[in-house]
């Protein structure tokens, strides 16, 4: 699971027991003022009059008689201890005419302080009610006394129900450890998931850091800190490669140099030496100073595509092999230079057949610079051929591009050198023919001339039939 939805999961489990928490705190809140509210209503006094009416009833019928007739205060007193309350019955002067508690020896009271009609004066203390109500005389229909009833608590209210307020308490107490809970869970979560990886990750980028590309790290889960793991891991691979890359080319560019000294010694001293022989006529006629001459010619001309890999490797490496493209006629541009390479092709033995049909269409093209691509493709043609095979060339249009074709019938390249082929310093001919020579450079240099173009080159071969290239150079 990605911490991003664990995370919203959590922020929904949290908010509900938040709500939950408030609707019960809610709830005890509500049912608090609801008994507040009963115990101000009415409804409590007439509640005490229905149980005290039997005793109002007969006070009003032996109101006269109460102070004379015992039997009639012991009969009262029988109906007090039943409904267990005291009650004093006074005159409408404040004398005491009856009680029934023997522990208020009171003969007289104040009845502009002690008369108290409603709920939260007559109350005594917290568990006693003093509730005063007038006596009635049944003929007259006139008040004759008052009678003041001492009434528990128990009496008064009905009995309060805790079973609401404890069940809300109980809940919320409940969803009160369920939080607490998914507070746990929310720092182990960010101690397992976020902080120790990212701790680990910091030692994993130091060990990166410091070189050490070999130290690995696994992280199994598939959330967002494992993309991150993915990612550094997949930036340790890239630094390894291109490490690696760098070491290759710096031991290339070593073996690039000793090997074009090597190869420059060759002729040069070839040259100094026939130099040598004629400056000290050593030739006895022209047709042996023609020889001599021809061979120190073959040496410079050597040298000379020696140095110019050289320099363009130099200048691609600057960014700096110029491309200008103009906009030419492409049979035109492509007879000048396959005319001169097809004369030095056949002097050397190997057939060489020029497109019969070139498309005359309109190319941005830099005339010297394909020149120079076609002209080293037929070059390294020329090193795996010999006497007897064929070079072709053939054009053609295809697909908006002028396609440009360079066959070969001569020994192929090797399966495990062709992904290598446009690589620098990359020399697969020394397999097949280890007396070819070169610097590695030329199809290179070749590659990045065709995408200047916004072309490409490509190739295919067969070991032991040869090979062709393809250069496609957009029309228009």
């Amino acid at each position: 699971m990605y911490l991003k939805e664990w995370i919203q999961k959590w922020l929904i489990a949290v908010l509900a027991c938040l709500i939950i928490f408030m609707g019960c705190a809610a709830g005890l809140l509500w049912n608090h003022y609801s008994i507040e509210s009963k115990t101000a209503s009415k409804a409590v006094i007439n509640q005490v009059r229905l149980q005290v009416n039997a005793m109002m009833l007969y006070l009003a019928q032996h109101h006269e008689d109460m102070t004379l007739d015992p039997k009639l205060q012991e009969t009262l007193r029988n109906m007090t201890q039943d409904q267990q309350v005291s009650l004093l019955y006074a005159g409408l002067d404040g004398e005491v005419l009856y009680n029934s508690s023997e522990a208020d020896p009171r003969k007289q009271i104040d009845i502009n302080t002690e008369l108290h009609y409603d709920l939260y004066q007559s109350k005594v203390n917290k568990d006693l009610y003093n509730i005063a109500f007038p006596v009635l005389d049944e003929v007259a229909n006139t008040q004759v006394g008052n009678a003041i009833f001492t009434v528990p608590e128990s009496k008064v209210f009905t009995q309060k129900s805790h079973a609401i307020p404890l069940s809300l308490f109980i809940v919320m107490v409940l969803f009160l450890f369920v939080l607490c809970c998914l507070m746990f869970l929310l720092w182990k979560k960010m101690k397992d998931d976020i902080i120790q990886p990212v701790h680990d990750l910091k030692n994993y980028s130091e060990a990166i850091l410091k070189g050490n590309y070999g130290q690995t790290m696994v992280y199994t889960k598939m959330d967002e800190i494992g993309e991150v793991y993915a990612m550094f891991d997949q930036m340790r691979m890239e630094i390894v490669y291109h490490s690696l890359r760098r070491d290759e080319q710096e031991q290339a560019q070593k073996e690039l140099i000793s090997n074009i000294s090597h190869e420059l010694k060759t002729p040069l001293t070839s040259l100094t030496t026939y130099i040598e022989i004629i400056r000290e006529g050593g030739c006895s006629d022209m047709s042996s100073v023609m020889e001599y001459v021809e061979v120190m010619h073959n040496n410079a001309q050597k040298m000379t595509r020696l140095t110019e890999d050289l320099l363009q490797h130099a200048l691609k490496e600057l960014g700096q092999i110029s491309v200008t493209l103009t906009e030419q006629y492409s049979r035109e541009v492509l007879v000048k230079i396959l005319q001169p390479v097809g004369h030095y092709v056949r002097s050397t033995g190997v057939s060489f057949t020029e497109p019969l049909i070139i498309p005359n269409v309109l190319i941005h093209v830099d005339a010297h610079r394909l020149e120079q691509v076609i002209s080293n493709i037929i070059s390294n043609a020329l090193k795996h051929t010999s006497a007897g095979d064929s070079i072709l060339v053939n054009t053609e249009l295809e697909r908006g591009y002028l396609k440009i074709s360079i066959e070969d019938t001569g020994k192929g390249i090797l399966p495990q050198d062709m992904p290598f082929v446009f690589d620098r310093y990359f020399k697969g001919e020394s397999k097949l023919n280890p007396a070819a020579g070169g610097t590695g450079l030329g199809l290179s240099i070749c590659k990045y001339i065709m995408e200047a173009h916004q072309g490409s080159i490509s190739f295919r071969s067969v070991p032991d039939q040869g090979t062709i290239f393809y250069c496609l150079i957009p029309v228009g």
